[in-house]
Parts: C-alpha cells; structure tokens; sequence
C-alpha cells in the first residue's frame, strides 16, 4: 500500500504580496494582478503587462522570496526544523535559477570588476535548494526541478516518491518564478503574450498567456511522522501521475493525450473514481491552444463526469509562474479544499464552443470539496496531475 503522505504546511508569495492570506482574499475575490511592468523598461517589446510585486529599486531575488516561504510554510507546520532528522529530510525546488546575479557577474566581468562567485551560485537552480538546505540543516536529497511549467509539480510528485519509498519522512517543496527581463524577452519574442493585457482562460477571443510573480513553499510528511509529532494535516496526496506526450516541442497534443493519462495515473493511485473529484485547478494558460487540448483531456479521462466537474484556472489572476506554477496551484487548490470554495476563472468574457465545460467564471462558488485535482503541462508534451483530499 502507498504511504499516507500529508500536507502539514505551506506558504506562498505572488503579485499580490507575501503570505497565503494575500493570495487568498485575491483569487477568491476574482482579482487580477495584471498591470504594466515598472521592473524593467518594456519599451522593446510588444507587451508591457504581467502579474509583478515591486519595481526596480525593491524586485525581490528567488533565493530570499523562497526561503521566506520555506519558513513560512514550517511555522504554519509547527516544525522546528532542529528537532528533524536531517539525512531524513530533503528539499525540492522548481527553479530555473536568477538571472540577475547571472547578469551581474557577467557585467562585473566586461567591466572589468572582480565578480562575486558566491552570489552567481546562489542565482543557479542548483544553488537554490542547496542554500535552503543548508539554512534548515538538512542532509537528504537536494535538487532543483528545470522542466518548466511542471518543475515544481514534479518537485511534489518526486517528494511524495521518496516518502513512499521510505528514503525520507519531511520534504519541503517548493518552486519559485519572478518576471525577469530574459524570460519575458523570450517570450514576447515568440508572441505568446495576450495582447489585451489579460489572461482570459477558456473564453472565446483569449489572446495568449502573461506572465506573473509565484513563490511556494509546501511541508509534507508521511503520516507516521505527522502523528508522532502531533502535527496538524491540511490534506492528503493520495494520487499523482506525470506523462509526456512529445507532440510537439511547444504545442500540447490536440487530444490532450498526455494529460489525460496523467489524471488516470492518479486516480488510479488514489484507487478514486472520476466521479470522485469535485474541483481541477486547470493549467489553463489562455491560449489558444492549450485550453480546448485541456478541456479534450478532461474529458478524456472523465467522461460523462466531465459535465459535473467544477474547472477554473486561477493563472487568469496570478499570471502564469513558470517554474513555481504547480506549487503555487497546489497552495491553491488546497486553499479551495479548506475554504470550501473554488476560485473564478476570471476575465471570462463570452464562452468558446471549444471549451464546454464549467469553468465557474468570473465569481466564486462554493461547493461541497473532498478531493481536488492540480493540473500542469510544459512544453515538449509534459503533464502532471496532483490529487489532494480532506485529512
């Protein structure tokens, strides 16, 4: 039998500040963050808007965003970190690491500056987990998840593996993403931002994706561990699946192939039905490819329970995170679970004949939630699908 694996903590940080309390009032208010980028100039590109906390002289730095996080999540835990056995625990981080201590080396190099080599590994993805390692003295497995879109949520899926392995008892998981001028550049430079200033999940006339702060941090523990330290669980992971499709290198499959067998790893894991899941946090990017690819995947995998699932996809008001999308998702969709409420998909203006499902727009709804499902999907026909469920 899998291990019962719980989640014992979390926090987070995006576009609406720092702390799960701010994420929350935003995303069940149907609140966007977007608005014109002040962190760089965005004059050479073609869009200006994202999802940004601070402008350039306060940008915050992955390293410092997610370790506040990291802590964060422990207090919310209740778990001294001291009183954890440390080749027991390990930290997973989805990050492509900062690429503004990678751009200050190399200035200091043209300028002919000695440059600080100790703050150029802290801006590489492995540097990241390696220093919150190294804050909370843990000794097991350090690793930094690189595969995009789904790099945190693989971070979870690999962290509920080795707990189920018996490698570890704790893990603290995370990814982290802040708008920097490289990525956005890459991005704009391949048209996939919404023209409007709006991500517009689902709906008919989306335009493409914008880009958003996101930081999370999550605890998880094997049961056993949980009970013997009296800890509190939020929810259970009872069932995850990943799949790859290969497709395309950054189209998803029209049928949404891969997610569809990444939902059923999942239920099949958690041994549930599909009539079994109330609520998906969708990955729903709002372009114009992804989200019928999605709804075609979801229906797919659950059949004529399709019709009654509640979907929403919360990047309508986070912006999309990148690396730290699946972990920030994941905070989300357990926020639903304890609210019993499922957050908007907002900005959906009229419906899109090609996504026929309820994508509970614009307003909250509540809703009787035992288990929910977190969906992600990357480029090259990767996908993940997360399960969480009451304690």
């Amino acid at each position: 039998m899998p291990t019962d694996i719980r989640v014992t903590g979390y926090d987070t940080f995006t576009a609406f500040g720092a702390g799960t309390e701010a994420l929350r009032r935003a995303v069940f208010s149907g609140r966007s963050a977007f608005a014109p980028i002040e962190r760089f100039d965005t004059a050479p590109f073609r869009n200006a808007h994202g999802a940004t906390y601070g402008g350039p002289q306060n940008a915050p730095r992955q390293l410092e965003t997610v370790l506040d996080c990291v802590r964060g999540a422990l207090h919310a835990a209740k778990l001294d970190p001291a009183a954890v056995r440390a080749d027991r625990a390990t930290v997973l981080i989805g990050t492509q690491g900062d690429f503004t201590g990678i751009h200050r080396f190399w200035q200091d190099e043209a300028a002919g500056r000695p440059p600080d080599p100790a703050d150029a590994h802290r801006s590489f993805a492995g540097g990241i987990p390696a220093a919150v390692a190294a804050e909370l003295g843990f000794t097991g497995p350090r690793l930094a998840f690189i595969n995009a879109c789904v790099a945190s949520a693989s971070a979870v899926i690999h962290a509920c593996r080795l707990i189920d392995a018996g490698r570890v008892d704790v893990a603290v998981v995370g990814g982290v993403y802040l708008v920097d001028e490289e990525q956005f550049a890459k991005f704009d430079s391949g048209r996939t931002f919404a023209r409007d200033g709006r991500l517009r999940s689902f709906a008919q006339g989306r335009s493409g994706m914008l880009l958003g702060d996101g930081a999370a941090a999550l605890v998880l523990e094997s049961e056993e561990h949980a009970l013997r330290r009296g800890a509190r669980s939020l929810a259970r992971i009872p069932g995850f699946g990943m799949a790859a499709d290969a497709h395309h290198v950054v189209q998803p499959h029209p049928q949404g192939l891969g997610m569809a067998r990444a939902i059923t790893r999942a239920l099949g894991r958690a041994a549930v039905m599909p009539g079994d899941i109330q609520y998906v946090n969708a990955h729903g990017t709002g372009t114009r490819l992804n989200d019928p690819a999605e709804t075609a995947a979801l229906r797919a995998a659950f059949g004529g329970h399709a019709e009654r699932l509640l979907v929403s996809s919360t990047k309508s008001m986070t912006g999309h995170m990148l690396e730290a999308t699946g972990a920030v998702e994941l905070a989300i969709s357990l926020m639903a679970l304890e609210e019993q409420t499922v957050p908007p998909t907002a900005g959906y203006d009229e419906p899109d004949p090609a996504c026929d499902l309820d994508y509970v727009p614009n307003e909250p709804r509540r809703a009787v939630l035992q288990r929910v499902l977190s969906l992600n999907a990357g480029f090259g026909g990767l996908n993940t699908a997360i399960i969480l469920e009451q304690p």
